[in-house]
């Protein structure tokens, strides 16, 4: 089978780590897969900010489950007050992921960005998640001011990484009847 079709479809999302750090040069492999991501009208609108630090990882932890723990939306709210969630699972690096509030089109450029992310760890048998939640950190200006996230940029997604404790699991049955043909 084709090598990129199986990454594919092997690629889970992985929450437990192990507690070593990824590579440099696996770290470097990763990003610049990400900066390889289409973008509308080549716009590029991204920045990343890594962390591997576990101090400043559990810090936006703590901050992200704050804003959760007050959000109206009772799931999340109950996610923000669960004592032992931590958002990025433990993982040894985190990535920020944001972009320019100008851009043409920030979260699907993102978007991409964090899924090249994601199949390029797969690829080295490192675990991923991506993570939503980490956005509620930065909600704060003096947050977003703290880790030098640019001025004129939102925070959208976080990404997990870490090596797996476990091989990835079988993936759950996938809907096929998505599919509409016109020949």
């Amino acid at each position: 089978m084709n090598q990129v079709i199986e990454t594919i479809k092997n690629r889970r999302s992985v929450r437990e780590y192990q507690e070593t750090q990824i590579t440099d040069e696996e770290l470097e492999k990763i990003l610049e897969s990400a900066i390889h991501a289409p973008t509308g009208h080549n716009d590029q609108p991204w920045h990343f900010t890594i962390l591997q630090d576990k101090d400043l990882i559990n810090q936006i932890n703590d901050g992200a489950k704050e804003v959760m723990s007050q959000m109206d939306v009772k799931w999340i709210s109950q996610m923000g007050q669960t004592e032992n969630l931590h958002i990025f699972h433990k993982a040894p690096t985190v990535i920020i992921v944001s972009a320019r509030k100008d851009a043409v089109t920030p979260i699907p450029d993102c978007s991409a960005a964090v899924q090249n992310m994601l199949l390029s760890a797969e690829s080295m048998d490192i675990g991923s998640c991506w993570i939503g939640f980490a956005k509620f950190h930065f909600l704060k200006i003096e947050n977003r001011k703290k880790f030098n996230i640019p001025e004129n940029y939102e925070v959208h997604f976080g990404v997990s990484l870490g090596y797996k404790v476990k091989k990835n699991p079988k993936p759950l049955p996938r809907n096929k009847n998505v599919f509409n043909y016109f020949r």
